[in-house]
Parts: structure tokens; C-alpha cells; sequence
């Protein structure tokens, strides 16, 4: 069975992560998942441990730590902590399934780090003006919010070069067929395809 590919997207706020991820997991026909992350804070209404978070207390956060079960994971003093478990993602991409993480630059390169078979994608918008203009459309935040916000961008773009794709968001529909052709491209690498390339090397003719 052909390994899963672990995808990871990542972008500033305001550049359209959610969107993009939206459809390629609706495009997968079942073969993508997204990551489940553990985290410790408490359910909300409708949510179901190990479908929306693995909901754990922070005495098994640290002890996952401590035990090296996350490919990446935030713990912040006096605030929820999350973090992704390496056995969830193990386990579906050893299924042939492929695993879709939205996470920050950070993140991305602790699990680059765990994980070099993965694939990096970074979702940029056209230009700084744009996402201003973008965040403030959307009328949900404060200029002072959307200011922090855009710093952090400004971060996050800079570390582009780190990543092995860019996605820019200028036409929406354009960025997700990128993307689309960005993850086809990565079913098809040798690390995918490990048992068949072995199979091959071992084969007599």
C-alpha cells in the first residue's frame, strides 16, 4: 500500500488556510484527513474527543511530552496547550491516508524536523496591502489586532525560503487548484512510494 502524504499548509492570518484546506480535504473523495490535535482545554458543546480535539488534562499533556508522542505542540504558561500526536498521523498515513495540518511556521519546521518526508506549502497573499485589506474587511477585529496581526505576517513570509511550495492567494479558486496539483505531485515522490521502489530493486528480471 502506497504511504499517505503528510501535507502542511501554513500562511498569515487573513490569507485563506481554511479555505484552501477546506477543499482539498472536500476533493480527497475520503483519501485526506485533517490532523486531530490534542489540547487541554475543555470540550464546548457538540464537540467529540477525538474528532474535533483529543481533549486530555495537563498532566497527560506533559507526560506525552516527556514521552516524545507530539510531532509539534504549543505549551504556553497560564493558557491552553495544543499539540499534535505523532501516533494519529502514523497511523493514517501507514493507511494510505493523507494527513492535512494547518499550523504555524514554527510548527511546520518541528514537524519537518520529526518528519522530513513532509510536505511543506506556504499560502501568501499577493501583498501586505492586500491582506490589510482583507483583515479589515472582514470587520471582525481592531485596528490595534490587525496591526499585531500584520507583524506577524510579516514574520511568517519572511521564512518562506524554508518552505518546498508557495501558494500565492491572489484568485482563490487559482490558489486551491495549485494547491490540488502540489499535493498530486507529492503522492508521486520516492518517499511514497518506498515499498514499491524497494520491491523493484529487489526484483529479478
Amino acid at each position: 500500500m502506497q504511504r499517505g502524504v503528510l501535507f502542511i499548509i501554513s500562511g498569515p492570518s487573513g490569507v485563506g488556510k481554511g479555505t484552501v484546506a477546506k477543499a482539498l480535504l472536500e476533493s480527497g473523495e475520503g483519501r485526506m484527513v485533517f490532523s486531530v490535535s490534542a489540547t487541554t482545554r475543555a470540550p464546548r458543546e457538540g464537540e467529540v474527543h477525538g474528532r474535533e480535539y483529543f481533549f486530555v488534562s495537563d498532566e497527560e499533556f506533559d507526560r506525552m511530552i516527556a514521552n516524545g508522542e507530539f510531532l509539534e505542540y504549543m505549551k504556553v504558561f497560564g493558557r491552553n496547550n495544543y499539540g499534535t500526536p505523532r501516533i494519529f498521523v502514523e497511523e493514517q498515513l501507514s493507511l494510505g491516508k493523507d494527513v492535512l495540518l494547518d499550523i504555524d511556521v514554527n510548527g511546520a519546521m518541528k514537524v519537518k524536523e520529526n518528519c522530513p518526508e513532509a510536505v511543506l506549502m506556504m499560502l501568501a497573499p499577493p501583498s501586505m496591502k492586500e491582506l490589510r485589506r482583507r483583515l479589515e474587511t472582514r470587520g471582525t477585529e481592531t485596528q490595534e489586532v490587525i496591526e499585531r496581526r500584520l507583524a506577524e505576517a510579516k514574520s511568517e513570509l519572511d521564512r518562506m525560503t524554508e518552505y518546498d511550495f508557495v501558494v500565492v492567494n491572489d484568485d482563490l479558486s487559482v490558489a486551491i487548484d495549485d494547491a490540488k496539483l502540489i499535493l498530486e505531485a507529492s503522492r508521486h515522490k520516492p518517499a511514497q512510494c518506498a515499498e514499491l521502489v524497494d520491491s523493484l530493486k529487489n526484483e529479478d528480471f
